[in-house]
């Protein structure tokens, strides 16, 4: 970044900010507290009305606000393409915005770098190949659940467990304080506290039959950040298959969140799973048919062999 772009990002962020630290103003543009001194000398003396206080910081003096930036034609093509996943993956609120945030953005474009822009947007396409498509359901549920958030109330929800519990039933029903929600790889995840668990639990919304918003509200303890949570590890089984080194690149595609380990063999590829319960690798053990063999642990190398013999009975 140049001189004058960073003055203008030195500008930008003391607007959108009340105070900063000429440390913190260093550390975001990656240069010295010694040049950021500088940068606030240049500024004042072209007349920007900067005010700094000994020990706290930097600010703009209440009032003064920058004239409208304009966008090169890269950063119009990041701010459309971003109007665009957010249409397809947010709720119906954000899907109508979306539509007149875009064309504000083009408004405001010189034909040229709206020309420039609509050139490069036609060369790139958002696709989520292989994940799910948010359904309108989903998007329902992500609306009622965003706002919820906001409000602080609880939910109750109707979920659809990924394995069955012993009985065999795999419904239930839940009241839940919401902290917030995380799109992974496609899916729409709850990030809420658990009434009847009396621990944070992640709730998929695909999975959800029912939602309901409570009258009933809630504190998010204090501490608690989205961005910086990190779940537990919960994976504890380990679930160790040979394979056809041909499919090494489709294991490593559908199954890299379980894997653990490979290592080459001269009689095949030996990977380590690590799941919560084996049962999870069902579906894609069944999908590499032959070119797979379970290992360890032998319960679940029975039950692959027992599905095997059900396929066969079909045919």
């Amino acid at each position: 970044m140049n001189k004058t772009d960073r003055q203008l990002a030195i500008m930008l962020e003391l607007q959108r900010n009340r105070v900063l630290r000429a440390e913190d103003l260093a550390s975001l543009f990656e240069t010295s507290v010694r040049t950021i001194y500088r940068d606030i000398h240049a500024l004042s003396e072209m007349g920007v009305p900067i005010l700094g206080a000994p020990g706290q910081g930097y600010s703009l003096m209440k009032g003064y606000f920058l004239p409208p930036v304009g966008f090169s034609a890269e950063e119009a093509v990041a701010l459309l393409m971003g109007t665009d996943f957010i249409e397809q993956r947010l709720d119906g609120d954000y899907g109508s915005v979306t539509k007149a945030a875009r064309r504000k953005i083009e408004a405001i474009l010189p034909e040229p770098v709206r020309g420039e822009s609509t050139r490069v947007r036609e060369t790139m396409r958002l696709l989520h190949a292989g994940e799910p498509v948010t359904s309108w359901k989903e998007k329902d549920y992500l609306g009622q659940a965003r706002r919820a958030i906001m409000e602080r109330r609880k939910l109750r929800i109707s979920y659809l467990k990924k394995m069955p519990e012993a009985d065999g039933n795999r419904k239930s029903v839940r009241e839940v304080a919401p902290y917030g929600l995380v799109l992974v790889q496609g899916n729409w995840i709850l990030i809420a506290h658990c009434d009847l668990r009396q621990e944070i639990r992640h709730f998929r919304l695909s999975r959800m039959a029912e939602l309901t918003v409570l009258e009933e509200r809630f504190l998010i303890p204090h501490g608690f950040n989205l961005n910086n949570y990190r779940p537990p590890e919960d994976r504890h089984e380990r679930v160790l298959v040979k394979a056809n080194p041909v499919i090494a690149d489709k294991i490593a595609e559908t199954c890299h969140f379980y894997m653990e380990s490979t290592e080459e063999r001269k009689d095949g590829l030996l990977v380590q799973f690590l799941v919560r319960q084996p049962e999870e690798l069902l579906p894609y053990i069944l999908s590499w048919g032959g070119d797979v063999e379970v290992l360890e642990p032998e319960s679940f190398r029975l039950r692959i062999r027992e599905e095997a013999e059900k396929i066969l009975k079909r045919y």
